[in-house]
This record gives C-alpha cells, sequence and structure tokens, in this order.
C-alpha cells in the first residue's frame, strides 16, 4: 500500500507558493510600469532638450524618432505618443515628483490639467487611494479637487465619503492590464503572425499567460462554440471565469489595429454568451479585445467608452530596456547634431 500524506498540508504549501506568485508577479508588473513610465519622462526631456527653441526642429525630431523607434520597439513610439512623452516632461520637469504607483494612461489623463496644483494632487490622490484610471478620470470630472478646496476643513471628510460611496464594490476594470506582456512566447516582435498562431502560442504557455492576466482567471476553453436558436455556429477565441468577479471572460485576439468591427463582434459575443451559456447566479461576461494596437478613436465612439464591461487592451511581445531606449535615443540626438553643423 502506499503512504498516505496529510491533504491539509498539502493544500496549505499549495496556497503559501500560490501566495509567492501573486505576490512576485505583483512586483513584478509594478516594476515593470515604474521603469516605462521613467523611460517615457526621459524621451520627453530628451525631445524638448534637444529641441530648445526650435519648434520646427521639434515636430521634425518627433516625426524621425517616431519612424526609428516604430521600426524597432513597435507601434508604442508613433509620433502622438512622442508627442505626449514631451508634454508628460513638460508637466513634471522634476523626476522625483513622479510617482511609480501610478500607470503611463494615469498620467496621460493628469497632465492635461492646467494647474500645477491640481496635477499635483491627482497624482497623490490616485496612490493613495488606488484609483484605476477610470475612477480617476471620474474624480477629475467631478471636480473632486475644487469641491475640497471650496469645502471647509472640519466637512473634508464628507466630501471624501461620498467619494467613496460612488465606486462599485467590484469593479470589472480592475482586472485589467494595459498593456499585456508575452514576452515568454515563442513569437518574436516585429514579425507577422496569423491570430491562430497567436492563439496557438498561448496555449502552448497558458500556465505563463493565467499569470500574466493576474489572480482570479480560470482557464474554460479555446474556441468556445456558441449555438444559436437558428443552428449558427460562432467561436470565441478564448473563454475564462474569474473567480473573484463570479464571470466568464470572453479574449478575442487581434494582431492588428483595433477596428469599430472588432468592437461590435465583441459586443455580440457578450451578449450571446450571456443569453445563452452564463447561469443565472454568475455576473454580467466581461469581454476584452487583446490587440496590437488600441485605437483610441474607435474606444471614444464605441460601447467601449461605456466602461462597463468590454474592454480593449494591447499585447507586446517585449518591452524595450533602458540601455536599448537610451541607445536608440543617444544615436539619434547624435545624428540630428551632425546634421546641425
Amino acid at each position: 500500500m502506499g503512504q498516505l500524506y496529510d491533504q491539509t498540508q498539502d493544500e496549505a504549501v499549495y496556497q503559501s507558493v500560490r501566495t509567492t506568485l501573486e505576490a512576485a508577479q505583483s512586483k513584478a508588473a509594478a516594476a515593470v510600469n515604474g521603469a516605462m513610465v521613467a523611460a517615457y519622462w526621459e524621451i520627453g526631456r530628451r525631445i524638448v532638450e534637444a529641441q530648445g527653441e526650435r519648434a520646427e526642429y521639434g515636430k521634425h525630431l518627433i516625426a524621425y524618432l517616431s519612424e526609428r523607434l516604430t521600426r524597432e520597439f513597435g507601434k508604442v513610439f508613433s509620433s502622438r505618443n512622442l508627442f505626449y512623452m514631451k508634454q508628460f516632461y513638460l508637466a513634471f520637469p522634476i523626476a522625483n515628483t513622479l510617482c511609480s504607483q501610478l500607470s503611463w494612461s494615469h498620467y496621460r489623463l493628469i497632465m492635461r490639467l492646467e494647474d500645477q496644483k491640481r496635477r499635483e494632487f491627482y497624482v497623490r490622490a490616485a496612490a493613495k487611494e488606488g484609483w484605476t484610471v477610470r475612477q480617476l478620470d471620474r474624480q477629475i470630472h467631478s471636480s473632486y479637487y475644487e469641491r475640497l478646496l471650496a469645502t471647509q476643513e472640519d466637512h473634508r471628510d464628507i466630501v471624501r465619503k461620498e467619494v467613496k460611496a460612488l465606486e462599485p464594490r467590484t469593479r470589472a476594470d480592475s482586472i485589467l492590464k494595459d498593456p499585456y506582456v508575452l514576452d515568454f512566447l515563442d513569437l518574436p516582435g516585429g514579425t507577422t503572425y496569423l491570430e491562430s498562431d497567436l492563439e496557438q502560442a498561448l496555449m502552448d504557455k497558458l500556465q505563463h499567460f493565467l499569470l500574466e492576466l493576474g489572480r482570479g482567471f480560470a482557464f474554460v476553453a479555446r474556441q468556445y462554440r456558441i449555438t444559436t436558436e437558428s443552428d449558427s455556429h460562432y467561436h470565441v477565441d478564448l473563454v475564462f471565469y474569474h473567480c473573484v468577479l463570479k464571470c466568464y471572460v470572453l479574449i478575442d485576439l487581434k494582431t492588428g489595429k483595433l477596428t469599430p468591427q472588432d468592437v461590435g463582434q465583441m459586443d455580440f459575443y457578450v451578449r450571446l454568451f450571456d443569453d445563452r451559456c452564463a447561469q443565472p447566479e454568475d455576473n454580467p461576461t466581461i469581454g476584452i479585445i487583446l490587440c496590437a494596437d488600441r485605437d483610441e478613436t474607435v474606444a471614444k465612439y464605441s460601447v467601449l467608452a461605456d466602461g462597463k464591461n468590454m474592454f480593449a487592451s494591447r499585447y507586446v511581445m517585449h518591452l524595450p530596456t533602458e540601455d536599448e531606449l537610451s541607445h536608440a535615443l543617444e544615436s539619434t540626438y547624435l545624428a540630428h547634431a551632425s546634421d546641425d553643423q
């Protein structure tokens, strides 16, 4: 007879290991986010300093950098995004005022504010309260800063409690990342591959993908078939169940830029899945379009703007190291300095 082991101890060890992995994943994601925010600030600084008083040269430099960096590191370095990096530096010229807890998307919202004190307030508040990007956007549009200033000191806690009461207890957007880093796949960046190739690569490294998705995701199926009353069949790329939110999560893979058709298709899938597959006790199904490039115009003028249960996030095959960014920018700066002489 084989030796019997204490399953309670097995479970305790498993939970301990799982907690360790989740903590490591969270720290790694935070480290990557902090490094990229710092890199974007540094890029903005170099553009501003190279431009000086020459506005036309600044436009030329951004276009040149975009062409070179996009070819090497991907579409995140478009002219528009490089312009935002320049504005980022101008809005936060002192590096040690940046907060590593906030993402690039947080800073994109905050740097639109013209008043420096408002910017500093929302940086501190977002970091302290752990606001998501959508929560931050909501607070800015509800004039949270102005309301606090207009309220007497001994009544400000009332305003803070009102703000907290507006936040839903369970947020669908709390499970999202942007971007998802798929550097564990055997698909090199900068090459063309089919969506089926991406799907297969994710299945081959499913455990890695689950770690990247984050806590609470359980894999259900790939190419999940949904049949309608008219016997039409539709297939969802990847289906997961989120154990914390108590809902299904559908993921549609797109190797190109987000289109209105992609959004419409996912909206259809989510509604159909809720009607035909989800159980009455399940919360509404969430749809995530995982794409190579997120079109902000499409996101703004589609159901994605509601931010309820449909989202679009980018994926990247790798993030450039600080050395790679520094080398590319230094080479570009020296080349243009030589041209000006």
